[in-house]
């Protein structure tokens, strides 16, 4: 064989050994975790949002210099915002990227699918939007900084007995999402006396409510409860209940009093109350956050999940920090457990032992007059802290 042979043969045994991760590969350069975000489907309008803001924020850091000098590369796949496609995106995550550590997903749905597989893998799932309260039960690899939405519901309930309901009817989209608010606010209700008179749910396709939205007001309530999935079903129904000529109280959930929602619904929602996670105006991080997320995508609706979101990224820079490795599911969750974070959706929060995000409350909000709503107060007023208990 002669010396030309034998060196392009070592050459070759060279780059294959490069190629399977022998030597100085890029990879030892990078940490790498799953995205799970609804960018389609229900879900489209916030896990898009919460994609967008994700990505802000693994940017910024990349720019300072990366976790210890090494990128952070985010791996993003769709779940949406159903359980089925969510298990998909996960299994493309895990089993073809090889990730453990996985961002979302967006819908209480799609997390709710996803976290016993999850959990039986010993892979994390840390979700910045999805507040079913059955997930506090899913496991102790399954996080999320999205508040139980139990004290979202509690809250409503209490709001709806204060303000002089004693009947309720409500309008539920058929999601796990919609049907965990409309649950927890009426036992609240219920509990504090107050009466549920009718109910009507709607399968995700509807787009006319009129029929379900007349039976509710036949019901003669105090009050009637919107609880959706997506922003546009929020809106079109409230906005198709002041058509019908109906003049009462309209009370909402975070979904529903979306800026997409408002939009869609216009004057029809003016008044609508609703009890949701806000960033309190002297949060100083989260209004840096929302300003800069306007500046470079030049939109925003449902700010609280921005922030929540771009939250999730440098707590998640910061325990990969601490672990220096990836691929250690373990350590991120000690981390997780241990962590107490000051970011933009408030200071010195943590998480309990069942993954629940601590010391952050949801307060409770009244829709302003259209010509009142902005980028900058999201289309409502905030009026006091929910009564959560």
């Amino acid at each position: 064989m002669t010396r030309r042979w034998i060196i392009l043969i070592s050459a070759a045994f060279a780059f294959a050994a490069f190629a399977c991760g022998g030597g100085d590969s890029s990879e030892d350069e990078v940490y790498r975790v799953g995205v799970l975000e609804s960018l389609t489907g229900l879900g489209e309008t916030y896990g898009t949002v919460a994609n967008n803001s994700k990505q802000m924020a693994a940017d910024e850091i990349n720019e300072a210099g990366g976790i210890d000098g090494k990128r952070l590369e985010l791996v993003v796949e769709d779940s949406k915002c159903n359980a089925q496609d969510a298990i998909t995106a996960y299994n493309k995550l895990t089993d073809v990227e090889n990730l453990k550590i996985i961002l979302g997903p967006s819908c209480s749905a799609a997390l709710l699918g996803v976290a016993p597989i999850a959990q039986q893998d010993g892979n994390i799932l840390f979700s910045g939007l999805a507040v079913h309260p059955d997930i506090s039960q899913a496991g102790d690899y399954i996080f999320r900084n999205a508040i139980n939405g139990e004290k979202n519901g509690t809250g409503l309930g209490n709001l709806l007995w204060d303000d002089g309901i004693k009947t309720v009817a409500s309008l539920s989209e058929s999601t796990d999402y919609a049907e965990g608010a409309r649950l927890t606010t009426a036992e609240q209700f219920q509990k504090r006396g107050g009466q549920v008179v009718a109910e009507e749910r709607y399968p995700s396709d509807t787009t006319d409510f009129r029929a379900s939205l007349t039976k509710l007001i036949n019901a003669a309530p105090d009050a009637i409860f919107v609880a959706s999935q997506a922003e546009f079903s929020g809106g079109t129904a409230i906005k198709q209940l002041r058509e019908l000529g109906y003049e009462g109280p309209i009370y909402g959930e975070i979904v529903s009093v979306g800026w997409t929602a408002l939009e869609i619904a216009g004057d029809a929602a003016t008044g609508v109350k609703a009890v949701v996670a806000v960033l309190e105006p002297g949060n100083a991080k989260g209004q840096d956050v929302i300003s800069k997320f306007k500046e470079r995508y030049d939109y925003i609706t449902l700010a609280w999940y921005v922030a929540s979101t771009y939250d999730d990224i440098y707590i998640t820079a910061e325990c990969l920090k601490q672990t220096g490795d990836d691929q250690d599911a373990d350590g991120f969750k000690d981390c997780l457990n241990n962590i107490t974070w000051s970011g933009a959706i408030g200071d010195n929060y943590s998480f309990d032992e069942q993954g629940d995000v601590t010391d952050v409350a949801p307060f409770i909000v009244e829709v302003l007059p259209t010509d009142e709503r902005t980028a900058d107060n999201q289309g409502y007023r905030v009026l006091a802290p929910a009564k959560s208990e």
